[in-house]
């Protein structure tokens, strides 16, 4: 039940459930809202007026109407709310959202700044180009997802292999494995859907049919797709047990920032959510869950100096966690390039690059990972399959670019 606080100078309250009022807020009388609860993303400003599995969020110029463009859950709302760091000042506000919220487009995010649902401080802020300060406390409202099942799309596949219980595909930079927030057309199951028919339905749950393993938006690079549930049950199975068993292969090729310390080694740690963005990963010391990344460095790029300035590395997992290379390798001070959410510290270096280095790295919009090796046990054959992708275009003109 979504009901109404008595306003505040001018403001509307909104108050939800299972609240627990602070004392400054106990005065105020809850009256129930007959008219739809539905709000519009127009408001000056919110704020939270209480804590608990509930929240009140107060609201100013807020409309409430049948034909608004979204409506709020009571129980969920999705607030996102992030603070600059030193190495983001300076940078454009929808860059920095985009950079930081990767389930959303830029453009997405620019129509949300526009849309009055982006706070700077407690402040409004409808300037994309606005220049983000360190401290900022950013605020991000976002509409609930939309309840619908994804369409096929006539998106072209990179297919390795085909048969009648499953597909390997060569995964191209910029597109987005599921639905989700910010992104309901144009994934990578729009393709599939539209290239298998409709054996994908109900496979893996009405968002992510076929879906066993994902890839992040920018990673390129090979993923196995079930076509059947035996298959999905099989594969699933082989990549839960993260190759313990020996029998799921995965190893990928990075470009990171300087240069190991040692031809080999691993990185065994636990990870999590970051304590201050719930859209980034981070190491912990406590918490989270394990994850192992086996690590050895291949070719090493000098600077106009003759120093390595950057390095190839081939990683291998031990485990799957979200962003575990990328996390990893920043962990132990080698960012990947072109990680803007992990190695953003890291964008001076680029001035030590020799002057195509620079030109290549500046073209080069995403983190420079590429999932090259997949191997695993065929659901119905039982045979070993191995299957080994070439660098994307984008990855070889960078590399040639560095060593030159």
């Amino acid at each position: 039940m979504l009901s109404s606080l008595k306003p505040m100078r001018g403001a509307l309250v909104l108050f939800f459930p299972d609240l627990k009022i602070k004392p400054a807020t106990r005065a105020i009388i809850p009256t129930t809202i007959n008219t739809p609860s539905m709000i519009t993303t127009r408001f000056i400003r919110f704020k939270y007026c209480g804590s608990g599995s509930g929240m009140a969020l107060a609201f100013a110029d807020c409309v409430l109407a049948e034909e608004v463009s979204w409506s709020m859950s009571s129980e969920n709302p999705d607030i996102r709310v992030l603070v600059v760091d030193e190495t983001q000042a300076g940078v454009r506000l929808d860059k920095m959202l985009a950079d930081a919220i990767e389930d959303f487009s830029r453009a997405r995010l620019q129509a949300l700044i526009t849309a009055l649902s982006v706070t700077v401080n407690g402040k409004v802020q409808t300037v994309a180009r606005y220049k983000v300060k360190e401290g900022d406390e950013i605020t991000v409202l976002i509409p609930p997802p939309e309840d619908a099942s994804p369409v096929p799309q006539d998106i072209p596949l990179d297919v390795f292999y085909e048969d009648d219980e499953l597909l390997v595909i060569n995964k191209p930079a910029g597109l987005v494995v599921h639905p989700a927030i910010g992104n309901q057309d144009g994934t990578l199951v729009n393709a599939l859907l539209y290239h298998c028919g409709d054996s994908l339905s109900g496979i893996g749950g009405v968002r992510r049919p076929g879906i066993v393993h994902r890839l992040d938006k920018d990673t390129t690079g090979l993923m196995v797709v079930a076509k059947n549930d035996a298959a999905h049950h099989s594969l699933s199975a082989q990549f839960a047990a993260h190759g313990r068993d020996g029998v799921l292969e995965r190893a990928y090729r990075a470009i990171v920032w300087g240069v190991l310390g040692r031809p080999s080694g691993k990185v065994d740690t636990q990870l999590g959510r970051h304590p201050h963005s719930r859209l980034k990963m981070a190491v912990l010391k406590e918490g989270g869950r394990h994850a192992v990344t086996h690590w050895t460095r291949k070719e090493s790029f000098k600077d106009t100096k003759g120093l390595v300035v950057a390095s190839e590395v081939e990683c291998v997992l031990e485990t799957g966690r979200t962003h575990q290379i990328r996390v990893h390798l920043a962990h132990v001070g080698h960012p990947l390039l072109g990680d803007m959410v992990y190695g953003s510290g890291f964008k001076s270096s680029a001035k030590n690059l020799t002057p195509k280095g620079q030109s290549a790295l500046a073209n080069f919009k995403r983190q420079a990972l590429h999932a090259y090796k997949l191997g695993f046990e065929h659901p119905k054959t039982k045979k070993k399959m191995l299957f080994e992708a070439d660098l994307p275009d984008d990855l070889n003109v960078l590399i040639n670019s560095l060593k030159k």
